[in-house]
């Protein structure tokens, strides 16, 4: 049989496109060709490209894995008081802390589905979000609802504090933060500053070490011929770039952004497990000069290839602090 003939077929796909310059189908990522606002597009696929056609309803949801939960900040919050970006969500808003359910797509992006039907408990947390109260003594809470309140307090408290914070930093203290109310929410926060607070000292100590040695290296490199220097220098940035977004890629990670720092360092910026992290690299062996997360002054014992999982192993053990925010 001849295949080449098939090459040049075109397919009609219905598909959620989440911005950027590709969408997922459920056997391959697409390129996708013109740039439109995120939604369920018509794209006509030919080969690796995808061109949106037409706005087009969902399809193919009743397939996908059902996750359910409470909306918070555009986040679904749902078993294990996990909080991940809920995408496409309707121009209407759900009300806060409402119980939505949504699919898993084959990129393992949460879609929307719908808002659910509602108890009493839902009005009830609300009420207590509203008069700064905790949840002790309302009933038919359920966990997921629970950890839900726990981030709306925290995201209260983090606005009027001045203190940033992602999920994945307070995880672990999210219940007890809904129990504890409005003070549990403002001591939650300012630990958290403290430990970033640590962090940036050990950080401001290995830097300008880092930066003393850079110098030195650079008054010994003007003795070499500039010409040389200066080739060997562009060729050397090249390849540390390309091996830091290939090490980020193979590590599970999704390179961002990377930027180029005085004394040959490197400022990475990619996402992983629905956050975002800025991470400073050795140029040349992509040794971690600062995790961007807490790592108590080990952050030069990992590699660039190795930080996802310290990241994954926090995230997953509830010991995430984040210090260099995206």
């Amino acid at each position: 049989m001849d295949y080449r003939k098939f090459l040049g077929r075109m397919e009609s796909m219905v598909l959620p496109y989440l911005g950027g310059g590709t969408v997922d189908s459920a056997s391959r990522r697409l390129r996708v060709t013109t740039s439109v606002s995120p939604g369920w597009w018509r794209f006509d696929v030919k080969g690796r490209d995808a061109t949106p056609r037409e706005p087009a309803g969902p399809e193919g949801l009743e397939a996908l894995p059902r996750v359910r939960g409470h909306v918070w900040a555009g986040r679904l919050v749902h078993e294990g008081a996990v909080a991940e970006p809920l995408e496409l969500t309707p121009e209407e808003e759900p009300p806060r802390l409402a119980p939505v359910s949504a699919r898993r797509w084959h990129d393992g992006s949460l879609l929307f589905e719908g808002v659910e039907f509602e108890t009493e408990a839902e009005d009830a947390a609300r009420r207590a979000l509203e008069e700064g109260h905790a949840l002790s003594g309302i009933r038919g809470v359920s966990a997921p609802l629970r950890a839900a309140f726990g981030y709306a307090l925290l995201g209260q408290a983090s606005q009027e504090l001045g203190i940033r914070f992602v999920p994945a930093e307070v995880r672990g203290r999210i219940l007890a933060v809904a129990e504890g109310g409005r003070a549990s929410a403002e001591e939650c926060l300012r630990h958290l500053r403290q430990e970033r607070d640590v962090q940036a000292t050990r950080a401001r100590l290995a830097h300008e070490r880092a930066v003393s040695a850079a110098r030195v290296a650079e008054a010994r490199q003007r003795a070499v011929d500039l010409t040389a220097q200066h080739l060997r220098r562009v060729g050397q940035q090249a390849d540390s770039e390309h091996r830091a977004r290939e090490a980020l890629v193979n590590a599970g990670a999704r390179p961002l952004d990377l930027r180029r720092l005085e004394g040959n360092r490197l400022e990475v910026t990619y996402a992983f497990m629905g956050e975002r992290f800025i991470s400073m690299v050795a140029g040349d062996s992509l040794q971690v000069l600062d995790a961007g997360i807490c790592l108590a002054g080990a952050d030069r014992e990992v590699t660039l290839d190795s930080l996802p999982s310290v990241i994954r192993e926090a995230i997953e053990t509830d010991v995430l602090v984040v210090t260099r925010h995206a």
